[in-house]
C-alpha cells in the first residue's frame, strides 16, 4: 500500500502532508505534517484536524458538493466491528500525533483549537474503546427514528442519494442487530426498564406510501426540479419505500421485540456493565468536559437541591397557596388551569413567550442573527417518550402527547431554552459566524457549553421580563431544581446503586414536573449515563463568571458583550470557557466584536 498523501494550499505553495503509519491505517491514513518540514505548530495542527475531520465526514458517508459543502451521500455510514476498529486505529494515532505538537507554540486561537479538538478525539476514541456501538440506543434516541430528513431537499442530486439510502437500510439494520447482538454476548445492552413502549416507534416507517415518514421529502419538491422529473423521483421514491424501507424496519422490529428486549439486562447501574466505573468516568467527562469525580458532582448537586428549594419555597409564598410544598406540587400537577387543552394551546402559549423574547433581544445581546426558527410539535413515532422540546437551528419542538402532563407554567423556561435565547438562536449565530473558525469546530457541539447556556437561558429570562406570574418563576425553578436533580440521580443510579423507584421518587419530591415526564426523565438517565450532568455544570459556570464578571467591571459591564463573548466561541470545552471569560474580564469587558477578543 502506499502512503496517503494529501495536499494544502498555504501562502501561494504547496506543502505535502504525509500520513502517518499509512501501512497500517490505509483507508483510515491520518494526515500529518512532520516536524522538519519546516510547517510551524500551528500548521502542523491545521494539517491533522483538517485531515481528521474530512475522513470523519467520509466515515459518515458525506460526500462534498460542487460548493465544497458536506451533503449525506448515497449510503448510509458502515457500523460494522471492523469499521470501528479501524477508526479506534486511526484516532489513537491523532492522539499521538496531537501530542507531539509543541502548543506552547501555538497562537491563542489555534490553542483553542488544540483543546476542542482533544476532547472531541478523546471522547470519540472512548466509545469506540468501550464499543458503545453495541447498545446504539437509549430510552430518548433509538437510530432508526431519525434517518429520514423532515424537509425538501434542494435538487434532483440529493434526491437520489437519498432514495438510494433507502436501498441501503437493510444492509445498514444488519450491521446495527449485529452489533447489538455482541453487545447482548458480552453483557452489554440497555436497561429492559427504559425500553418499555419503544416498540411503538416502528410503526411509522413500516406504513406504505405517503403514510411512511421516508415519503415526507418527496411532499415539498422544489420548483426547480421540473414536474416530469418529480414524478420520475416520485415513483422511485415509492418503490424503494415498498422494496427496502418497510422490510428494513419489520426485519428490525422482529429483532428488537423478539430477540433484543428479552435478552437486555435488569439491573440499572452502569458499574454492572463491563469496565462499568472506567466507562461511566469517561461518559462524565465526554459530557461535563470537566476533571470532576461523580463523587464531587453528587455532593454539588444536594448543596444545589438545597439552594433551589429556599427560593422555591420564597415563590410558593408570593402566590398565596396556604399549604405545604408537597400540597403545592400536588396543586400545580392536578389543577386544569395550568395545563392547554388542546396542541393548539400548547404551541401558541410557546410562540407567544418565543416573540416577548424577541422584544428583549436587542438589550441581551449585541450580535443578533438572521436566521429564523419555527416551533413545531414533536413527531407523533417519538412523541410518548420524547423529552418536552428540543431546539435546533431551523426549529423548536413542543411535545403535545398526554397534555395533562405538560405544564404551561413550565413552558416559558423551556421556550427559553429550546428557541431563544437558547439553543435555536445559538445554532443561528453559530451558522451565521462559522467562516472564522474551522469546519471541525464549526460543526461540533458539546453538551457542558450548549447546555450550560441553554439552562443560563431560563435563568436569564428573569432579567428579560418575560415571567408573567409567580406560578411561571415556580415553573422556572423547578426546571433548574431538575437539573440539580439530574447531578444527584445520575450519580446516585450509576455510582451508588439507586434503584428506579428511589430515583422517582426524589424527583417526586424535589420537582413539579408530571409523573410521566418524571418516569421518561429518570429512564433517560439510567439508559444515556453522564449526559445529564452536562446542564447544570455548564450553567453554574457561567452564571459564576457573569457573578465574577459584574464585580470586576461594576458600571462597565454590559451583558450583550458577555453574551456575545460566550457565543462567538461556539462550542468549547468548559475550561476553554472559563480561560477565555477570564481573559475578557481582565481586558475590560469590551465588545469581542470590535476588539477581536473572545
Amino acid at each position: 500500500m502506499s502512503s496517503l498523501l494529501i495536499s494544502k494550499q498555504s501562502r501561494s505553495r504547496k506543502v505535502m502532508i504525509v500520513a502517518a503509519f499509512a501501512t497500517f491505517f490505509m483507508p483510515f491514513g491520518i494526515a500529518v505534517a512532520k516536524e522538519d518540514s519546516g510547517e510551524s505548530a500551528d500548521r502542523r495542527l491545521q494539517a491533522l484536524y483538517k485531515a481528521e475531520y474530512d475522513w470523519r465526514k467520509q466515515q459518515n458517508a458525506m460526500v462534498k458538493d460542487a460548493d465544497g459543502e458536506w451533503l449525506p451521500g448515497n449510503r448510509f455510514p458502515s457500523v460494522d466491528a471492523a469499521s470501528q476498529e479501524a477508526r479506534r486505529r486511526y484516532w489513537e494515532a491523532a492522539l499521538a500525533e496531537l501530542e507531539q505538537i509543541p502548543l506552547r507554540e501555538l497562537s491563542h486561537e489555534e490553542r483553542i483549537n488544540a483543546a476542542v479538538f482533544r476532547q472531541i478525539i478523546e471522547s470519540r476514541l472512548a466509545e469506540v474503546r468501550y464499543r458503545t456501538y453495541e447498545a446504539p440506543l437509549n430510552s430518548d434516541s433509538l437510530f432508526w427514528t431519525h434517518l429520514s430528513p423532515r424537509g425538501s431537499l434542494a435538487d434532483a442530486g440529493q434526491y437520489r442519494s437519498y432514495i438510494a439510502r433507502m436501498g441501503d437500510l437493510p444492509r445498514f439494520f444488519s450491521e446495527q442487530m449485529e452489533n447489538m447482538r455482541a453487545g447482548l454476548a458480552r453483557g452489554y445492552s440497555v436497561p429492559r426498564v427504559t425500553l418499555q413502549g419503544r416498540d411503538q416507534s416502528f410503526a411509522p416507517y413500516m406504513q406504505e406510501g405517503s403514510d411512511n415518514p421516508f415519503w415526507s421529502p418527496m411532499e415539498s419538491m422544489p420548483d426547480s426540479i421540473p414536474a416530469d422529473l418529480q414524478r420520475e423521483l416520485q415513483a422511485e421514491a415509492r418503490k424503494a419505500i415498498r422494496a427496502s424501507v418497510i422490510p428494513a424496519y419489520r426485519g428490525m422490529h422482529r429483532f428488537f421485540v423478539d430477540e433484543y428486549l428479552p435478552e437486555t439486562r435488569t439491573t440499572l447501574s452502569v458499574q454492572d456493565l463491563p469496565q462499568g466505573d472506567a466507562f461511566y468516568r469517561s461518559q462524565v467527562k465526554a459530557y461535563t468536559t470537566l476533571a470532576l469525580s461523580p463523587e464531587e458532582i453528587h455532593q454539588r448537586g444536594l448543596k444545589e437541591v438545597a439552594r433551589i428549594r429556599a427560593e422555591m419555597e420564597v415563590v410558593k409564598g408570593q402566590t398565596g397557596f396556604v399549604g405545604d410544598m408537597p400540597a403545592f406540587l400536588q396543586y400545580l400537577r392536578t389543577d386544569p388551569q395550568f395545563y392547554a387543552k388542546t396542541p393548539h394551546e400548547l404551541l401558541a402559549f410557546s410562540a407567544y413567550v418565543a416573540k416577548r423574547v424577541d422584544g428583549a433581544l436587542g438589550d441581551t445581546l449585541g450580535m443578533l442573527p438572521r436566521r429564523r426558527f419555527t416551533i413545531l410539535p414533536v413527531p407523533d413515532a417519538i412523541a410518548p417518550f420524547y423529552t418536552a422540546g428540543r431546539g435546533g437551528l431551523d426549529s423548536c419542538l413542543m411535545n403535545t402527547y398526554d397534555l395533562p402532563s405538560r405544564p404551561l407554567y413550565t413552558l416559558t423556561a423551556l421556550t427559553l431554552h429550546e428557541c431563544a435565547p437558547g439553543h435555536a438562536l445559538q445554532a443561528a449565530i453559530a451558522n451565521e459566524t462559522a467562516g472564522d473558525i474551522p469546519q471541525f469546530r464549526a460543526d461540533n457541539y458539546f453538551s457542558g457549553y450548549g447546555e450550560g447556556w441553554g439552562l443560563y437561558t431560563e435563568w436569564l429570562g428573569t432579567k428579560m421580563g418575560v415571567y408573567d406570574t409567580p406560578y411561571e418563576e415556580f415553573g422556572r425553578l423547578t426546571y433548574e431544581m431538575w437539573r440539580a436533580c439530574r447531578l444527584v440521580v445520575d450519580t446516585g443510579i450509576h455510582l451508588y446503586g439507586w434503584s428506579r423507584e428511589r430515583a422517582l421518587k426524589y424527583m417526586r419530591e424535589h420537582t413539579a414536573l408530571s409523573e410521566h415526564e418524571i418516569t421518561t426523565e429518570v429512564d433517560r438517565y439510567i439508559s444515556w449515563p453522564g449526559q445529564a450532568l452536562s446542564y447544570k455544570l455548564g450553567e453554574m459556570l457561567i452564571r459564576s463568571k457573569r457573578a465574577q464578571a459584574e464585580e470586576a467591571l461594576g458600571a462597565e459591564f454590559d451583558q450583550r458583550y458577555f453574551h456575545d463573548t460566550i457565543l462567538k466561541l461556539r462550542s468549547v470545552p468548559l475550561p476553554v470557557l472559563a480561560s477565555e471569560l477570564d481573559a475578557w474580564i481582565e481586558g475590560g469587558g469590551k465588545n469581542p466584536y470590535e476588539t477581536g477578543e473572545g
